[in-house]
């Protein structure tokens, strides 16, 4: 075979694979315009939706409050042509749609599985009530009772650097603070590890844990973040990735460390239990 049916059949090929994606995508565009145009929203922008509008990332509340007095049951939320979102502003509307039984779409949590990987948060159906119904028993009250003094203990350190800082500035910005509070309490109930997130916020870990939020945020508002290829290749996607290799290795040298230091205490029991044979 020669060079140039390669190249043909590789065009052809190519030529199939876009002319599918476009019958696919206009397809999906039809089937949300089909669902969505019973319901009056904002008008939206023919290529962008309404993504122009959440520039900057700090306006989407107040923009989307402002909607919410004009359209007070629900109206649709449009990201680039082909992907949409109802939002529901009426409790009613939300009880109807929360006591079905249909799998709900993770339109935004899907982008967040490189990160945490397919886990509860992110399942949906049986598997989804499988891993919850193993999770069940240690959220039992009992078992959660020893964490508390841990959380207290992290919830002090956050609450002795307010009275700190009260003093020397009028305002606090309470975010940052409450995320490295769940941060803290987590590596320490989960991991039975101190981190020291809440003192020293600049190590490498907490650094690609808010770096990855931010980039979760910030991926919703441009119209290349819509699409995994075109992602991957940009350099927010870059940066997404790199934050994943930080917060993965961190993970696994914790999981790592708690393994060992779980190695050591079984030792150490079991030279116990000889002693008082």
């Amino acid at each position: 075979m020669d060079l140039s049916r390669v190249w043909h059949l590789v065009a052809v090929f190519c030529l199939t694979y876009v002319l599918i994606k476009i019958i696919q995508l206009h397809r999906r565009r039809q089937a949300l315009l089909k669902t969505l145009n019973s319901f009056a929203g904002p008008p939206a922008h023919w290529l962008y939706g309404h993504i122009l509008e959440f520039t900057p990332i700090s306006a989407i509340y107040r923009k989307i409050e402002g909607w919410n007095s004009v359209y007070p049951f629900a109206f649709p939320l449009w990201f680039g042509r082909f992907n949409a979102c109802l939002n529901i502003t009426h409790p009613d509307y939300a009880k109807a749609i929360l006591a079905r039984t249909e799998p709900k779409d993770n339109f935004s949590y899907r982008n967040m599985v490189p990160w945490i990987g397919k886990g509860l948060l992110v399942l949906q159906g049986p598997k989804w009530a499988q891993h919850r119904k193993l999770l069940t028993p240690g959220f039992h009250f009992n078992v959660l009772k020893p964490y508390v003094p841990l959380i207290a203990d992290s919830t002090k350190l956050m609450l002795d650097k307010w009275e700190q800082l009260i003093m020397q500035e009028k305002s606090v910005e309470l975010f940052e603070h409450v995320s490295l509070l769940s941060l803290d309490s987590i590596m320490k109930c989960a991991f039975g590890y101190n981190s020291n997130c809440q003192m020293y916020r600049e190590n490498s870990y907490v650094q690609a844990v808010f770096e990855l939020c931010f980039l979760l945020n910030t991926r919703m508002n441009h119209i290349v973040g819509y699409s995994d290829l075109l992602y991957w290749f940009s350099p927010q996607g870059f940066r997404f990735r790199k934050a994943c290799q930080v917060a993965h290795l961190h993970t696994e040298k914790v999981i790592k460390e708690r393994k060992e230091s779980l190695k050591v205490e079984e030792e150490l029991q079991k030279i116990q239990a000889k002693r008082h044979l």
